[in-house]
C-alpha cells in the first residue's frame, strides 16, 4: 500500500489538471427517478437497506429499481428465498464524510438484516487522505450499527477506476492506484468489526458497459454486479432464522 500512496501523489502534478477540467466539462447526470423502496420476492420478510453515494442514488440507469439497489434486492430475494423489503439511501457526490453527515442522520431505526453500503470513488476524487477515509469509515459503520444493531453491515468495494473511459490518462491510472488503496483500507475496517463484511469489486465493465458519461455503470452491468455480489454474500452469510427474528 505504500508505493500505491507515494506512486499516486507523484503523479498529481500531471492528473490533477485533469482532474479540474473535468469538473468543469463532465457531463452531469441526475439521480434515477422513482421510488426509493419497494418489496420484491417471496418468503420470511427481509429488511435491506442501501446507502451511499451515486450508485445508490441510480445515477447511469432508468430507476432505482434497475440500479445496483433494486437489482441487488432481486437476487437476495432469489438467492435466500425471502420477500425482500428494501429502500435506498442515496446520495450523489457523496464522500464518506458527507454520508456521515448527512445520510446517515436519515437512516430510519428498524429492524433491518442487511445494509448495503457504497462509498469512496468521490473520496478517490475529492483526495480524502487516507487516515480520514480509515477514521470516517469507521464512525460511518458504527453508526449505521447503533441504528440497525441486528444488521449484517455489507461494503461494497470500490470499483477499478482505472477502467473508466471518461478519464484521460495519466489521471485515470492514478485514480486506480487510490481506488485499490482505499479499497484496502475499507477491508480493514471490515476486519475491526464484527457483523461487517467487505466484498471487493472485480467486475471489469467494457465501455460500451458504462453509462454515456463514461463513469458510472449502465444499469445491466449494475445488474451484473449485483447478482456476483448476492452470490459472494451466501457463501459468507445467512439471515437470521424467524425464531430470532421474532425475539
Amino acid at each position: 500500500m505504500p508505493w500505491r500512496r507515494a506512486l499516486f501523489w507523484g503523479l498529481m502534478p500531471l492528473a490533477a489538471p485533469q482532474g479540474l477540467h473535468l469538473k468543469r466539462t463532465a457531463p452531469r447526470f441526475a439521480p434515477a427517478p422513482g421510488p426509493r423502496e419497494g418489496r420484491i420476492g417471496a418468503g420470511a420478510p427481509l429488511h435491506l437497506l442501501a446507502v451511499g453515494d451515486s450508485v445508490i442514488d441510480g445515477v447511469g440507469c432508468p430507476s432505482v429499481e434497475q440500479a445496483l439497489t433494486g437489482h441487488f434486492a432481486r437476487e437476495v430475494a432469489a438467492v435466500f428465498e425471502r420477500e425482500v423489503h428494501w429502500r435506498a439511501l442515496g446520495r450523489t457526490g457523496a464522500c464518506v464524510r458527507e454520508l456521515g453527515e448527512h445520510v446517515l442522520p436519515e437512516v430510519p431505526a428498524g429492524r433491518w438484516d442487511l445494509v448495503l453500503v457504497s462509498v469512496g470513488v468521490n473520496d478517490v476524487s475529492g483526495l480524502t487522505r487516507s487516515a480520514e477515509f480509515r477514521e470516517r469509515l469507521l464512525r460511518l459503520v458504527d453508526g449505521l450499527q447503533a441504528r440497525a444493531p441486528r444488521a449484517t453491515v455489507l461494503l461494497c468495494g470500490l470499483p477499478r477506476m482505472q477502467h473508466f473511459p471518461l478519464l484521460p490518462q495519466p489521471l485515470r491510472f492514478a485514480a486506480g492506484l487510490r481506488a485499490e488503496t482505499l479499497d484496502a483500507l475499507a477491508a480493514e475496517v471490515a476486519a475491526r468489526r464484527p457483523g461487517v463484511l467487505h466484498e471487493p469489486t472485480t467486475y471489469v465493465p467494457r465501455h460500451d458497459e458504462f453509462a454515456p458519461d463514461g463513469y458510472h455503470a449502465n444499469a445491466a452491468t449494475q445488474g451484473a454486479w449485483a447478482t456476483v455480489l448476492a452470490r459472494r454474500l451466501a457463501a459468507r452469510w445467512q439471515p437470521a432464522p424467524l425464531a430470532a427474528m421474532a425475539d
